[in-house]
């Protein structure tokens, strides 16, 4: 079979919190002291099993970035995302490491067009046993226009998108960079909230790796074309160059 499989266990999903588009609803990471199975902490960032591990053939985890339920990436300080990338880019390593699973996905939904139910700012980690990575992703999915190129670490517009249109690649040669990467990061996630030409309401920020090299994608996150849901063609934006041009103009 040439896709990766998994089994998504809807007993469980009916339980889940969601407060992204029910925003009266409670939300789980505020009530920081009913939390279970914490794994690891630095200051109000935590790292805790997933309560509910809805995909039966993996083990899930949650991130919370931080105690503020009410900001996100573009609002933290230049502190806490170093903080935050180090620390999530470190125990993803360490579960990609520990023989436990062949591949560990690692990523972020924020918003009502990524997937996610909890508003509250947080990533993922999910651990497979059994995946066929080479079926994840394409390197060539990374190539792109360069915007800008620091410390080992590049950052550009995909001329390859994964699904389409402007998706912003991190590609270090240095993964121990995360400082730069974290940078890259709170940059091309403030341009897609705050500096995009139409309201943006979600995103999707993705980490890849193949071997020792690991690739970053953020993704603007809005209904998803229909010619590429149908057919899996990938449309690339003729102002690309432009959104390049704008992004460097602003932060660079």
């Amino acid at each position: 079979m040439d896709i990766n499989l998994a089994h998504f266990n809807t007993e469980i999903g009916r339980q889940k919190p969601e407060n992204i588009i029910h925003k009266d609803n409670a939300c789980p990471f505020c009530a920081t002291d009913e939390l279970t199975d914490i794994i690891a902490t630095d200051g109000d960032i935590i790292l805790l099993k997933n309560k509910y591990n809805v995909i039966e053939e993996a083990d899930q985890f949650v991130l919370i970035e931080g105690k503020n339920c009410d900001i996100d990436i573009p609002s933290y300080s230049q502190a806490h995302m170093h903080r935050l990338i180090a620390f999530g880019m470190d125990h993803w390593e360490r579960m990609r490491t520990s023989g436990k699973y062949e591949t560990v996905l690692f990523f972020k939904n924020y918003g009502p067009y990524s997937g996610g139910t909890i508003r509250h700012p947080h990533m993922q980690l999910v651990g497979f046993p059994s995946f066929r990575q080479e079926l994840a992703f394409r390197r060539s999915e990374f190539d792109g226009l360069v915007v800008d190129e620091r410390n080992g670490v590049v950052l550009s517009l995909s001329t390859q998108p994964r699904v389409g249109f402007w998706e912003l690649n991190i590609v270090p040669a240095d993964t121990h960079a995360t400082e730069t990467i974290a940078d890259y990061i709170q940059i091309c996630v403030d341009f897609l909230m705050n500096a995009f030409r139409r309201p943006l309401t979600s995103y999707n920020i993705f980490f890849y790796n193949e071997g020792t090299d690991i690739f970053i994608k953020i993704m603007p996150r809005f209904a998803t074309s229909p010619i590429f849901i149908g057919y899996n063609i990938r449309l690339l934006p003729s102002n690309l160059s432009e959104m390049r041009d704008r992004i460097r103009a602003k932060y660079f």
